[in-house]
């Protein structure tokens, strides 16, 4: 998993989506419910890459992607970005194994 910081990052993880899926996570570093699905997707065993924002160090980042996907913001938040959008989104306590693994079988 790879901590993005920047719009340069971001950017360039939309890019990567048009030519393979990609996760992205938005992770709340003080919440309990986000350190639940930080573990959840963390242990995820996917061919996809995998990458987080913490909201509290990347506040600009996390509105920009909120921006960009067309998606409200809420922590924790997984996305799986296919063609520079979003194609599946969940949040709290349905970032689970399970969860993630329908997305991927639905929009892989």
């Amino acid at each position: 998993m790879k901590e993005i910081h920047s719009m340069e990052e971001w950017e360039s993880v939309r890019n990567e989506s048009k030519t393979e899926p990609v996760f992205l996570m938005k992770h709340s570093s003080t919440c309990p419910i986000s350190a639940a699905g930080y573990q959840e997707f963390n242990k995820l065993e996917t061919d996809y890459q995998k990458y987080y924002l913490v909201v509290q160090n990347s506040r600009p980042l996390s509105s920009a992607v909120e921006s960009d996907l067309g998606i409200r913001h809420e922590s924790p938040q997984l996305f799986l970005l296919k063609d520079g959008e979003a194609v599946w989104h969940t949040s709290h306590h349905n970032i689970n194994q399970s969860n993630i693994k329908s997305a991927v079988e639905a929009n892989g």
